[in-house]
């Protein structure tokens, strides 16, 4: 792969850096982020020399970058721990089944439960009748 020239701009300077063919986007990309580092100190601070200004945003960039592996490594631990714990449930036996009892009318509580309602019926319309005449 051959070599080209890219310009990116940082802190409103501009500067011409050379990288392989096929990775000026990746170039480009990281020239944005060291520029809204150094876009913060020339807001801040207004016109700095650029040797100071580029070491400052590498800087405040490196410090981002260190918070950032810094919660990534807590979060692969926390990674590791679901992990063990999936493990861990994957290979515990399987839980008793629970039992379960199902109530059973007998079928003499049932017919008997059917008379009563039928008499209680009976009754109901033999009422309503002697109220009616």
């Amino acid at each position: 792969m051959s070599q080209i020239e890219v310009e990116i701009i940082i802190g409103g300077r501009s500067f011409e850096v050379a990288c392989q063919e096929g990775e000026q986007q990746f170039l480009q990309s990281a020239a944005a982020l060291l520029d809204a580092e150094a876009q913060v100190l020339v807001d801040q601070i207004g016109r700095i020399p650029e040797p100071r200004m580029l070491l400052m945003a590498g800087l405040m960039l490196a410090d981002k970058t260190a918070g950032l592996e810094e919660k990534l490594r807590e979060v692969e631990g926390q990674m590791r721990v679901l992990k063990a714990q999936v493990e861990e449930l994957k290979n515990a036996p399987a839980p008793e089944p629970e039992k379960v009892e199902v109530a059973v009318i007998p079928n003499d509580v049932i017919d008997a439960l059917a008379e009563i309602a039928a008499r209680t019926e009976a009754l109901a319309e033999t009422v309503d009748e002697k109220l009616n005449v």
